[in-house]
């Protein structure tokens, strides 16, 4: 459903010159599957996410959504996908129904299938009891869950949660970990990005782990595990990142050859 390949996206900076957020990046994910991002933030991930929806356009590489190519179709890239983050707005005067109501149409759904599909999500999130509720009285949870159904009305095979537990208190953020489950077990292809380690462990069935740009292995928990010889993910996690910044350290020494560095005459005091 997702395939990525050699992705890279590169930003002019006047004070860095050329900052690179996603050096060549591949990793795919297939249907039923929850894969998770996982990394510190100013990894990258949301930049490889809001890549794959669409919203940002990538220097070079390639990345595939539900067969559609993100730079090539992104229009149907975006009815094929849903997109849940920390950060989605909710309109304060439109009540749960309408807003999901409105995203529905959106994507040009008809009156009578959309009104099919909000009784059924409804029912699933339980958001019956406060369906009439505007958004500005809304509680945290009922925003999240609100966030969940509107990616979900057009009922797209592939999703992406960015960050979509930051700032949610633990009930919260344990019920949007059932749903995410539910949904996979429902045949839909994840994504899922978080720097919560435990979130991952928990729910991925297959991690990359990513810094600074860059994916630095991807597996499997029991594969990491057994690849770094390391039974505890949380130390596995940290010493490749520890690794990694160790080793761009040796590479930028290795440019600058020292031995031949000239010195003025006299010692090159000032």
């Amino acid at each position: 459903m997702i395939h990525v390949h050699e992705l890279t996206k590169t930003y002019d900076d006047l004070s860095r010159g050329c900052f690179v957020a996603v050096d060549r990046v591949s990793f795919s994910v297939k249907r039923g599957e929850i894969f998770g991002l996982l990394g510190p933030n100013g990894a990258g991930k949301t930049t490889v996410l809001r890549i794959l929806s669409t919203v940002l356009a990538p220097t070079s590489g390639h990345a595939q959504v539900a067969g559609y190519d993100v730079a090539v179709d992104p229009g149907s890239v975006r009815r094929n996908i849903g997109f849940v983050s920390s950060n989605t707005a909710i309109y304060d005067r439109m009540t749960a129904w309408e807003l999901v109501g409105y995203f529905g149409r959106l994507h040009g759904m008809s009156r009578t299938q959309l009104a099919e599909r909000l009784e059924i999500l409804f029912e699933q999130l339980r958001m019956n009891e406060f369906r009439d509720v505007p958004g500005g009285k809304m509680s945290t949870g009922m925003k999240q869950k609100v966030s969940i159904a509107r990616a979900l009305v057009h009922d797209p095979p592939v999703l992406i949660f960015d960050e979509a537990t930051l700032g949610l208190d633990v009930l919260v953020a344990r019920n949007l970990l059932g749903v995410i489950r539910s949904l996979r077990a429902s045949g839909k292809c994840l994504i899922f990005s978080t720097h919560i380690m435990s979130e991952v462990e928990r729910l991925c069935d297959r991690i990359a782990i990513m810094h600074q740009g860059r994916i630095l292995d991807t597996g499997t928990l029991t594969e990491l595990r057994e690849r770094h010889n390391e039974d505890e993910f949380e130390e596995l996690f940290f010493d490749l990142l520890s690794r990694h910044e160790n080793d761009k350290e040796e590479s930028w020494s290795e440019q600058i050859d020292f031995s031949k560095t000239s010195v003025p005459k006299g010692g090159g005091a000032l």
